[in-house]
């Protein structure tokens, strides 16, 4: 009769069916305010280039912001959608054409509010 124990590991957590409260949110989008966009999506589209380089932002920063340069609201939603699942980060908000996103690192280097 022995004990399991489960190490955390942050790469095998899907961060997008994690929910963040509204003071967490708040937090991040505070934080957020002043970012640039790191990412830009182009008359490609988005591929697996973009999302891989999405991935590496997140990784380095956190926290993100990603244009989303389309004129057609449902391909944007689509767009947002599958940055959000392909990447396993977590909805922030959207403004306009721009889309927070955040995904936690191994290292942490945001500390999200308890809440």
């Amino acid at each position: 009769m022995g004990v399991k124990y489960t190490l955390f590991n942050p790469t095998t957590v899907n961060y997008s069916k994690m929910k963040l409260s509204n003071k967490q949110k708040q937090h991040l989008k505070g934080l957020a305010h002043s970012l640039k966009p790191v990412v830009q999506l182009g008359s490609n589209g988005l591929t697996e280039g973009v999302i891989a380089e999405i991935d590496n932002a997140l990784d380095h920063h956190e926290l993100i912001k990603v244009k989303v340069a389309t004129s057609d609201r449902e391909m944007k939603k689509l767009i947002i959608e599958a940055i959000v699942r392909e990447t396993q980060s977590i909805q922030v908000q959207t403004i306009g054409h721009v889309l927070v996103i955040f995904k936690p690192s191994e290292a942490q280097k945001i500390v999200l509010p308890r809440g």
